[in-house]
């Protein structure tokens, strides 16, 4: 009975997904005068229908058959969830007035569906030996971040001028991502990580907060060729570093975030082309330098020829994906556990598997609608500086999204990175929530400009 059950929430969930969509379409069409609606209306229907898929899914993921009763953790759990969303969502809206709720909203529909993942995957064996709590870790994480995100309107307040600190971002940038060569550890092929008493910290997840600043800063006002070369150069070292790292992923990011960044501020296509010419030939020579990026490639190439090696983890990725059709397995009916490191790099085929194919491509819809908003915000930005701030966070975060989600597809090789704001990860999701902050605040401020 308890599986029909399950079964027949597959049907809920995308109800859930599609529903919360169409709110933000409805918000959109009112916006832009296209059909009359009430955003207000719709903003506070996609808030409920984050409520109920939570309360709905810790109930499943809570209910033990065999006893005819419930998990007291998992409930815990689910209730510390429903705490976390509901306040955080308050709160933000009372530090942040007059921000954009489609932001928030689909913001705090990524977390709970990541929420809800990490609930399901930690019941792993191989994750209780080595990863246990993972779900409430990461609520502990969310209100770390929700927290500094409050902090953020006061904090550019009281800086002032912070546009002119670029040094000071550039100087503390290169002291964190240089600490790994010293206390880091390496993990799945990369010395990116320093663990302090068994909690792992990324210090190139805080550098990509201050890249940005930097960069915004650096081309706030109109320059000439020679004023462009320092802030290539020390964005190239950058880069350089994270690949020595072999956090290759990485290295990825902070490039293209620099080269969108530059593009907007020089406007020139010879220059970006030109980038991207030496891009490519970096990749080549990565390829060259490194076995681990050679398995990759190989694995992407043809993941079946090494089924029981490099290509497993791909290849486990596209049956968690493809098995279980539109629908799904269910949420507890599949086998995330046969995918390796599904908390963090593969979550959206654990997602994929188990609330089923149309879910996972409406989630994309989610992020879309996110990054939409972040071009939209860029765009009617009245201060330079503000408008690279926007859109240089809003690209880090769509670049790692489609670096990720193109990864467990094969549609290009794996990097290894986080899906933003869904996957576990300490230092990521404070960071996520941190941009949106910022970019939260650049609405906020050109609206009262």
């Amino acid at each position: 009975m308890f599986e029909l059950i399950i079964l027949l929430s597959r049907y809920l969930f995308l109800f859930f997904i599609v529903y919360f969509l169409w709110q933000a379409l409805t918000y959109l069409m009112d916006e832009r005068d296209i059909k009359k609606g009430d955003r207000d209306l719709a903003a506070s229907n996609q808030r409920t229908t984050i409520v109920l898929m939570h309360i709905t899914a810790f109930l499943i993921l809570a209910y033990v058959p065999d006893d005819l009763a419930f998990n007291r953790t998992t409930l815990i759990t689910g209730g510390a969830g429903l705490v976390l969303l509901i306040l955080g969502n308050i709160l933000v809206r009372i530090a942040y007035k007059g921000s954009c709720e489609l932001l928030w909203n689909g913001m705090f529909f990524l977390i709970d569906t990541g929420l809800i993942m990490l609930e399901r995957v930690q019941r792993i064996p191989r994750l209780q030996e080595i990863q246990p709590n993972l779900a409430q870790r990461q609520l502990i994480w969310c209100a770390m971040g929700l927290a500094g995100a409050l902090l953020i309107p006061l904090a550019l307040k009281l800086i002032p001028k912070f546009e002119k600190l670029e040094k000071v971002y550039m100087v503390v940038s290169y002291f964190m991502i240089l600490t790994p060569f010293v206390l880091g550890q390496e993990s799945g092929g990369a010395i990116n990580r320093i663990v302090f008493k068994g909690i792992a910290f990324q210090p190139s997840e805080i550098v990509k907060f201050l890249f940005v600043f930097y960069l915004a800063s650096a081309f706030r006002k109109k320059t000439t060729f020679r004023q462009w070369i320092l802030p290539a150069v020390l964005s190239a070292g950058i880069v350089l570093v994270l690949a020595l790292q072999t956090d290759l992923g990485g290295a990825l990011i902070f490039f293209m975030t620099f080269m969108i960044m530059f593009y907007i501020s020089t406007g020139s296509s010879l220059l970006f082309f030109a980038g991207m010419g030496l891009a490519s030939g970096a990749s080549c020579l990565a390829y060259s330098l490194f076995s681990h990026v050679k398995v990759r490639v190989a694995a992407w190439q043809n993941p079946w020829q090494d089924i029981d090696g490099g290509g497993y983890q791909i290849v486990q990725s596209l049956f968690a994906i493809g098995t279980w059709g539109l629908l799904g397995s269910g949420l507890t009916l599949g086998s995330p556990g046969l995918v390796p490191v599904v908390e963090s790099d593969f979550i959206f085929s654990a997602v994929c598997e188990e609330l089923g194919s149309l879910f996972g491509i409406a989630l994309i819809g989610v992020f879309i609608m996110i990054f939409y908003r972040g071009v939209h915000i860029s765009l009617r930005c009245s201060r330079r500086y503000y408008a690279l701030l926007a859109a240089g966070f809003t690209g880090m975060l769509a670049f790692q999204t489609f670096l990720i989600l193109g990864g467990v597809i094969k549609l290009i090789p794996l990097t290894g990175v986080t899906l933003p704001f869904v996957s576990y990860g300490g230092s990521s999701i404070v960071v996520s929530i941190l941009m949106l902050g910022i970019i939260q605040w650049i609405y906020m401020y050109n609206k009262g400009s």
